[in-house]
C-alpha cells in the first residue's frame, strides 16, 4: 500500500472509527493484564458486558440515526423509564399478557417518535426543545402511573429475562473441575439483531443514504430531490420505536418499573454515539462505531467492578473525559478537512 492510498483511507471518516476501535482494544488489553486474577479475560466477562448494556446498544443505535440526520433526542432515557413502568403496570396491575404489553409499549414508542418527528420536521421546532419537553412529559407520566416500584412477576416475562442461551465455545473449568460454557440472555440477541438492522438500513437503503445527505447539508439534499421533512420524520419514528425496544430490553435486566429508572440514559447514548465517531453536526456516523462506544463504557464499568475500591461515579467521570476528547478530536478533524478542501 503506497502513501497516497494510506492517506485516502485515513483521511476519510474511517479515521474516527479507527481511533475508537484502537482505544477499546488498548483498554481491553489493559484489563487483561491488570485484572487477570479477576477473570477479566474470560468469555463470560465479555458477554456480561453485552448483557448489562443490551438496552444501551439499541438506544445508542437509534440516537446515531437521529444525530446523522442532524438532530438530537434527549428524551430517550425518560422513554426507557416509562416503558419499564408501563410494562410492570400493565402486567402486574392490569393483568395484561406479557406479549400484549410488549406490543403496546412498542406501539407507544413509535407513536411518540412520530409526534416528536412531526413537530421537528414539519413545524420546524428545535430538536433540543421538543425532546426536552418529551423528556419531562415521559418522566412525569411515569410518576403518574406509580411512585412506587412495581416488581414484575409475570411468568412469561421472567422466563424470557432469565433464559440462558449457552454458547458451544469459550468454556472454562471451575474449582470443582466442572466445565462451564458461557451464556447470553435473549436481550443480547435482540440488541445484536437491532444493531444489524440499523447498519443495513444506513448502508444499503435509500432512506439511509438520505439520512446522511440531510445531516450533511439540507440545501444540497433538497437539490438532490430528497424529501428532507419526510426523512427527518422517519428518523424520529424509527428512533422512537428503538427507544421503546431499548426500554423493553432494559426491563428484561431489571424486571421492575420505578420512577428514577434509566435517568441519564440519554447522555450515555449520546456519549456512545459520539465516542463511536458520530458527528454532533450531522452527516457522519456509523452504528459499528457506536457499538464500540458502548463497549468502551462497559469496559470502564468492568474495571470498576474488578477493582472493588473505586466509586461507580468514576464511570461518569471517565466517560465525560472521553466525550470531551472525541468532541475536540472531531473539531480538529473538521478543521483539517476544511483546510484540505481550500
Amino acid at each position: 500500500m503506497n502513501l497516497g492510498s494510506l492517506k485516502r483511507r485515513f483521511g476519510g471518516n474511517t479515521f474516527l472509527l479507527s481511533v475508537t476501535i484502537a482505544m477499546f482494544m488498548l483498554m481491553y488489553l489493559f484489563g487483561l493484564v491488570i485484572y487477570s486474577d479477576q477473570n477479566f479475560g474470560t468469555m463470560q466477562t465479555f458477554l456480561n458486558m453485552l448483557i448489562d448494556n443490551a438496552g444501551l446498544i439499541i438506544a445508542a443505535g437509534g440516537m446515531t440515526l437521529v444525530l446523522v440526520a442532524g438532530g438530537i433526542d434527549i428524551s430517550i432515557g425518560s422513554v426507557v423509564g416509562l416503558v419499564c413502568m408501563m410494562l410492570a403496570w400493565l402486567m402486574e396491575k392490569q393483568g395484561v399478557p406479557a406479549w400484549t404489553s410488549i406490543a403496546l409499549v412498542l406501539a407507544f414508542g413509535t407513536f411518540f417518535g412520530f409526534i416528536q418527528g412531526f413537530l421537528i420536521a414539519y413545524l420546524k421546532l428545535q430538536p433540543f426543545i421538543v425532546t426536552l419537553a418529551g423528556m419531562f412529559f415521559c418522566r412525569g407520566l411515569t410518576a403518574m402511573i406509580s411512585v412506587e416500584q412495581i416488581a414484575i412477576m409475570n411468568p412469561t416475562f421472567l422466563a424470557m429475562a432469565q433464559k440462558n442461551i449457552y454458547l458451544p465455545f469459550g468454556a472454562t473449568m471451575n474449582k470443582r473441575g466442572k466445565l462451564l460454557f458461557p451464556f447470553i440472555h435473549p436481550n443480547v440477541v435482540i440488541a445484536i439483531v437491532a444493531l444489524f438492522a440499523i447498519w443495513y438500513v444506513c448502508k444499503y437503503t435509500r432512506f439511509g443514504r438520505a439520512l446522511f445527505a440531510v445531516g450533511g447539508n439540507e440545501q444540497s439534499a433538497l437539490l438532490m430531490g430528497i424529501n428532507v421533512r419526510r426523512t427527518k420524520l422517519r428518523a424520529y419514528v424509527l428512533n422512537g420505536f428503538l427507544a421503546s425496544l431499548a426500554g423493553f430490553v432494559f426491563c428484561l435486566n431489571t424486571s421492575a418499573g420505578f420512577v428514577e429508572q434509566a435517568r441519564g440514559f440519554e447522555m450515555e447514548a449520546i456519549a456512545s454515539a459520539v465516542i463511536g465517531g458520530t458527528l454532533l453536526t450531522g452527516g457522519v456516523g456509523t452504528v459499528v462505531g457506536t457499538f464500540f462506544g458502548v463497549l468502551i463504557k462497559a469496559t470502564i464499568e468492568t474495571f470498576i467492578r474488578c477493582d472493588g475500591t473505586l466509586s461507580s461515579w468514576w464511570n461518569k467521570i471517565v466517560l465525560s473525559i472521553l466525550l470531551c476528547f472525541f468532541i475536540v478530536l472531531q473539531s480538529l478533524f473538521a478543521i483539517w478537512k476544511a483546510k484540505k478542501k481550500s
